[in-house]
């Protein structure tokens, strides 16, 4: 049975917390370890120590030196690989196909990629002009803005963490951690990987334990965090604002997301369905870039349809372990009556079932695991249920438009903006429908294809600010002018 501590000061906290939680392996449903709940004072020294750390070596540290541990932070996670593979498979049940090839390579590039960034972007400068001819200059300076606390969602735990550890530590901040309870163990992994490669004590803390009355109220109502970042669910992304009002706290937010697929009639009918395969099934649906709502041109809409549905079909569901795998389990037993609630609702509601829309048979090992059958449904109404809330499971609703028009109506009529995918083969089209896209991220003929220095982010009910390149580096910045007169 493990054991994952919470991480402060550089130094494992297991007993001195709050108390101890399960933690639950996904694709069986067995208890593999106990947790250590942070209390609000286990959450108070984390936050000393990330003040304290920022004061001494990590806040003396010049810049070079401080990207060069980012590096080493990368490449050790990469030694340690299979160790950072099997505790994310433990904790998500995702296939290891997946985990392999995106969440571990992905959290060890992100060190890499923000060290280097941090060492390519310049500085502004300005020279101004006075009455006295003389002039004066003008240049920016950035400096870090303080302890970070950074919650971290259970879909791509790694990943999505280290998307916000990374650019925090190489602006100079100082992080305190707030893993999902549900995935634990890479946070945990990765303190030991920060102290195995120097650095110092109090940069990375992490905390361990719940959102309401737990570790993640005290984070973001703590008078010494200076800013929060954080992903997850809208309605949880409103009450940390809440919590970090009073302190005028600066705070990025990647929330929910009920993303379109729009398939015209002439796009590449193969890379179409292969697409929206991935951009519907992949995690499980577990990835708020999914896309749960597809509208499909109305000549091909029959053809789409049943395409979609035989590759659904022909999903291997079963072994997270398992390099044949295409799909795995939810990431708990709450999650997959709630994903299932759904299908019922949308039955009742009238929709056709063409693939899924219930729990499929993976043998007695995984009996007591958390899967769902990859589904699809079609024949509900816009302003049903299952087509306008968050599912977070592997189901699109795939509805016919007729023109460009109606494909945009159809695709803003959300309470989210996160993104879209479009296929078609007409470019010029392609170009006029994205303008219209009330999203933050567009992509056509594509999915999923991320260059990491463009802006990340959604609107409406999606998210507040960016992430990615320059934007993450000034977030975590505090950017000051110096005027020096000539």
């Amino acid at each position: 049975m493990k054991k994952i501590a919470s991480y402060i000061a550089g130094e494992p906290r297991f007993e001195n917390t709050a108390g101890k939680f399960e933690l639950y392996y996904p694709a069986t449903g067995e208890v593999i370890g106990h947790v250590a709940e942070a209390s609000a004072s286990d959450v108070n020294d984390a936050v000393t120590a990330a003040r304290e750390a920022l004061k001494g070596r990590w806040g003396k540290m010049g810049l070079e030196e401080r990207l060069t541990l980012l590096d080493r932070v990368a490449d050790r996670i990469m030694e340690r690989f299979d160790e950072f593979l099997e505790a994310e498979l433990q904790d998500t049940g995702k296939p290891a196909s997946f985990a392999r090839n995106v969440d571990i390579p992905r959290g060890a590039a992100n060190f890499r990629i923000f060290a280097n960034m941090m060492r390519a972007f310049g500085t502004e400068a300005f020279e101004q002009e006075t009455a006295d001819g003389f002039g004066a200059l003008n240049y920016t300076i950035r400096r870090p803005v303080g302890v970070i606390g950074v919650i971290c969602p259970w879909n791509l735990p790694l990943l999505l963490m280290t998307w916000k550890v990374a650019p925090a530590l190489a602006t100079g901040n100082t992080v305190v951690v707030k893993p999902s309870e549900e995935t634990p163990q890479t946070a945990t992994l990765l303190a030991e990987v920060m102290r195995e490669v120097g650095v110092p004590d109090g940069v990375y803390n992490v905390v361990h334990g719940f959102g309401p009355g737990s570790a993640g109220e005290a984070l973001t109502t703590h008078p010494g965090i200076d800013a929060i970042t954080f992903t997850g669910e809208s309605a949880t992304g409103t009450a940390i604002m809440r919590a970090a009002a009073p302190g005028v706290k600066a705070v990025s937010f990647e929330l929910g997301g009920k993303n379109p697929a729009v398939v015209f009639a002439d796009a590449d009918m193969e890379e179409a369905v292969a697409g929206t395969m991935r951009s519907t099934f992949s995690n499980c649906g577990q990835v708020c870039l999914c896309s749960e709502r597809v509208y499909v041109q109305r000549p091909i809409f029959d053809e789409f349809v049943e395409r979609l549905a035989k590759g659904a079909n022909e999903l291997t569901i079963g072994d997270p372990f398992s390099e044949s795998t295409g799909m795995g389990p939810l990431i708990s037993r709450q999650h997959r009556e709630k994903v299932l609630g759904h299908f019922e609702r949308a039955k009742a509601d009238g929709a056709t079932v063409h693939a899924g829309g219930g729990v499929p048979q993976v043998g007695k090992r995984f009996s007591g695991g958390y899967f769902v059958e990859p589904t699809v449904f079609s024949g509900l109404s816009q302003d049903s249920a299952l087509v306008q809330q968050e599912v977070f499971g592997p189901v699109c609703h795939v509805a016919p438009f007729d023109d460009d028009d109606e494909a945009i109506r159809l695709a803003n009529d959300t309470e989210y903006g996160l993104c879209a995918a479009v296929w078609t083969s007409d470019l010029k089209r392609a170009h006029r429908i994205v303008r219209e896209l009330e999203v933050g991220i567009a992509w056509v003929n594509t999915w999923f294809l991320r260059d990491l220095r463009t802006p990340f982010g959604g609107v409406k009910l999606s998210g507040v600010g960016r992430e990615g390149g320059i934007h993450s580096l000034n977030f975590y910045s505090e950017l000051r002018n110096v005027c020096i007169k000539l």
